[in-house]
Formats: structure tokens, C-alpha cells, sequence
């Protein structure tokens, strides 16, 4: 019989850190703790993940979620291109056995929307997008309250759309509006500019100092970022797009031209409805949002066996 859990385990899984909290009922966030993910890939990483909750307090705890970074199957299985090894990966599987707990697995993208919905930006709202915008980027979709996933569990893989009427070998890797709008992307533009290799918040920095042509730099992939919002809202008139990831600290350095160039390519109406906003929660978001779809996920459940 599952019951409705006063608090559960989330868990954040990056290729980098694996990041675990205990999360109330009311969205408290408390027991905060990670470690470094395995290089090693595999399972490796699932006992990273059973090590870290074992050392949680447990009162009270009655679900996990847990968000990766790739596509998560219902059954809890997954794969996540940057971790070795975890092309069909039983993660959920594995922590049900383990810790006798119902499991909720779920991509980080559509964490990352349902945490900002909840206790975020985008708090309450029930049609929103949010855009990762990173080494990579990716985006969560809310509409009418439900995560939008598409036929393959793909839709939010917004790094492809097309901003370019000219194709690029490099497209084929990334897509053309991660090539051009993310931090990786970003950063390759300003070592064309400087003929050396540059980070994305290397170039923020030397923009925030006055150099002109880290702004200009700045400004451009602020442009393309604005073409690729013109897009989502073209499609989705959501009430609020959340940009979260690295290329969010730049703030208007960057959003003031998204914005900009978003109302002039965007359709008339929907343009005007949505709000662009940066995270409010930043990396919380993802541990929120598995805590929140856990929680929704027991309940569902619950209700389900009172049915019965």
C-alpha cells in the first residue's frame, strides 16, 4: 500500500556531482549533501547514489526522486550520454530493491520546469518553459499544468532548432541554437573575437569591465538566444520562460537583447503574455522539482489504492 509520504529523498545526478537533499511536504529543503559522480561510469554511479542517501536522515522520508541528466524511462531505467556506461541503465530499479521505497526517475529538464513551478520563477503557472541554457541547452515544458514529452520522451530538445538558413557540419554534433546561444557556444564566438580560447564567464567578465568587444560578442548571442524564444513562444504562448544554467548569471548583459529581438520576431500577442525571467531557485530547481513529481507520483498512487 503506498502511502503519502511526509518527506521524501531527492536526488540531482549530474556528470559531475550527484547532489542529495530531504524535502518537506512545503518544499523545505534541509540534510543538503553531494559528492563527485564516478568517472568510472556504470554502476559505479548507482552505488555513488545508494552511498550518499544511506547517510540521510531517513524520518519521515517515504519516496525518492531522482533527476538525470538524459531520458528516463517509466519503468526507472536511463540513459544519460555524459556517464559512461548508462544506455538502458536500471537506476530506479535499483533503488526500489535497495531501499524498499517507491522510486520517481525523470529527465532534468522536466524537473527543472516543475521545481520553478512550484517554488520558483514561475511559481503557480501552469504554461511555462524552462530553458537551460549551459554547456548545452535543453528545455522543460509545462503546458496547462503537464510535462509536455513528446512520442520518444524527446520533446525540449530545443539545442536543434534551426536559426540558419545555411547549414553547418558542427550543426550535426549539437544543433544549431545550442552551436550558437549556449556557454560552449558562446565561448567559441568570443575565441574567434579574441583569437584565443575563451570561457563564457571569462567573456562576461571582461564585458562587465567595459570591453567593448566582449559586449558586442555578448550582444550577438543574445540575438540568437531572442530567436530561439521567438520560437518557443511562437509555439507554446507560454505565461513564462525561465532561463536557468551558467549563461543566466550574465543576466541583461546577455537578456536584454533576447528580449529585444524575441518581441521583434515573435508572434504580436504571445510576445507581449510572457514574462522572461532567470531561475530563481538555480541549482535547487532540480532537486524541487524530483522531490515535487515524487510526491505527486505517491499521491497518485495512494489515491489509486483507495479506489481499489
Amino acid at each position: 500500500m503506498i502511502k503519502e509520504p511526509r518527506a521524501v529523498w531527492a536526488v540531482d545526478l549530474g556528470g559531475t556531482k550527484i547532489a542529495a537533499a530531504r524535502v518537506s511536504r512545503s518544499g523545505k529543503l534541509s540534510d543538503y549533501a553531494q559528492v563527485r559522480t564516478p568517472s568510472a561510469g556504470g554502476r559505479k554511479v548507482v552505488e555513488a547514489v545508494v552511498e550518499l542517501l544511506e547517510r540521510m536522515p531517513a524520518k519521515d522520508v517515504g519516496a525518492i526522486g531522482v533527476d538525470v541528466p538524459g531520458l528516463a524511462w517509466p519503468d526507472g531505467r536511463v540513459w544519460a550520454p555524459n556517464i559512461p556506461g548508462w544506455k538502458r541503465m536500471p537506476l530506479g530499479p535499483a533503488l526500489r530493491q535497495h531501499f524498499r521505497l517507491p522510486v520517481l526517475v525523470e529527465s532534468d529538464r522536466n524537473a527543472f520546469v516543475v521545481g520553478e513551478a512550484w517554488q520558483g520563477s514561475a511559481r503557480d503557472c501552469r504554461d511555462v518553459v524552462f530553458l537551460a541554457v549551459g554547456t548545452g541547452i535543453g528545455a522543460g515544458i509545462l503546458a496547462g499544468g503537464r510535462l509536455l514529452r513528446g512520442h520518444g520522451e524527446l520533446a525540449g530538445s530545443v539545442g536543434w532548432m534551426a536559426l540558419r538558413d545555411r547549414f553547418l557540419p558542427d550543426y550535426k554534433k549539437v544543433g544549431c541554437f545550442e552551436y550558437h546561444a549556449s556557454g560552449t557556444g558562446i565561448g567559441l564566438a568570443g575565441s574567434r573575437e579574441f583569437n584565443r580560447p575563451l570561457l563564457a564567464d571569462e567573456l562576461t567578465a571582461m564585458a562587465r569591465k567595459g570591453n567593448r568587444k566582449a559586449m558586442a560578442v555578448l550582444e550577438r548571442s543574445g540575438h540568437d538566444l531572442g530567436l530561439g524564444l521567438s520560437n518557443l513562444v511562437d509555439v507554446l504562448n507560454p505565461e513564462v520562460i525561465v532561463i536557468g544554467g551558467g549563461v543566466a548569471a550574465a543576466g541583461n548583459m546577455i537578456l536584454e537583447a533576447a528580449r529585444k529581438t524575441m518581441k521583434q520576431w515573435g508572434q504580436p500577442l504571445a510576445v507581449r503574455q510572457v514574462r522572461v525571467v532567470r531561475s530563481r531557485l538555480g541549482t535547487r530547481a532540480g532537486l524541487l522539482g524530483a522531490a515535487k513529481l515524487a510526491f505527486d507520483d505517491c499521491d497518485r498512487l495512494a489515491e489509486w489504492n483507495k479506489r481499489a
